[in-house]
């Protein structure tokens, strides 16, 4: 059975998961993260808090790679939206992810990554259409009841949808009205924005391991972001993704 490696930058991303993997999970330290490793919904899994930005989630997806044979890197997490058609809740499942701050220029051309000739990295096809369809079910069938209507009106979402393009990363945090628009005019494509998804997609490239990435949108990546992000990443963060990826590990099991 394909392991799978679970990562967030934050806790509360990956709370509901840890909570139902129970005190029965072996727990391994490495490099200063706690790897939880046991099974979880019919999929072996390790789940790992890789913390924030490119550099800490290219160690840990490193980590998960050799130390634990992961087969399988899933990350999950918060995002700002970019795109304007992008509203808070909404999920955006990865197809392909860059690094927006990587210039090397005049060596290299902006955005491409030196000596491996590309800017961006697609995310598996397979494991990003479950995770899709996964995303979508969740919505559609149990958001509602896990969030509840004063939830809905304190963030300002009705129902949320499923958006697939491409995610930008960079050791910046975005929450002012010129960085997005800078991003919207230099990344036209780019749907949301964070700060570790394309360092995991450069280093499962170079191990040749698939991945997938799942970002739920908390702000608009703009002047609110620092004042919505905190509440958000509490109350929402991990109910999504507890909920979208119970769905995905269980519909692994069932593929593998």
């Amino acid at each position: 059975m394909k392991r799978i490696g679970i990562m967030a930058a934050l806790h509360g991303e990956v709370a509901g998961l840890l909570a139902a993997m129970g005190a029965g999970a072996e727990v391994r330290r490495i490099g200063g993260r706690d790897y939880y490793s046991g099974q979880l919904l019919g999929s072996e899994c390790v789940i790992v808090l890789a913390r924030v930005g490119k550099v800490a989630a290219a160690a840990t997806a490193v980590t998960l790679i050799r130390e634990f044979n992961a087969g399988q890197l899933v990350f999950t997490g918060l995002a700002g939206a970019v795109a304007d058609q992008l509203r808070v809740g909404d999920v955006v499942v990865a197809e392909s992810l860059l690094q927006h701050d990587m210039d090397a220029s005049p060596l290299f051309p902006r955005y491409e990554i030196p000596l491996l000739a590309c800017s961006k990295f697609a995310a598996d096809a397979g494991a990003s259409d479950l995770l899709a369809r996964c995303a979508t079910a969740y919505l559609q069938e149990d958001f509602m009841a896990h969030a509840g209507p004063d939830l809905c009106r304190r963030f300002g979402f009705e129902q949320p949808a499923v958006h697939r393009g491409m995610i930008v990363s960079g050791d910046r945090f975005i929450n002012d009205a010129s960085g997005v628009a800078s991003l919207r005019a230099e990344l036209p494509d780019a749907l949301c924005v964070e700060m570790e998804g394309a360092a995991v997609a450069q280093i499962c490239h170079e191990y040749e391991v698939p991945f997938a990435v799942v970002r739920t949108i908390s702000d608009r990546a703009d002047d609110s972001a620092s004042l919505d992000f905190s509440a958000f990443l509490d109350q929402v963060a991990s109910v999504y993704s507890a909920g979208i990826l119970r769905r995905y590990l269980e519909a692994s099991a069932v593929i593998a």
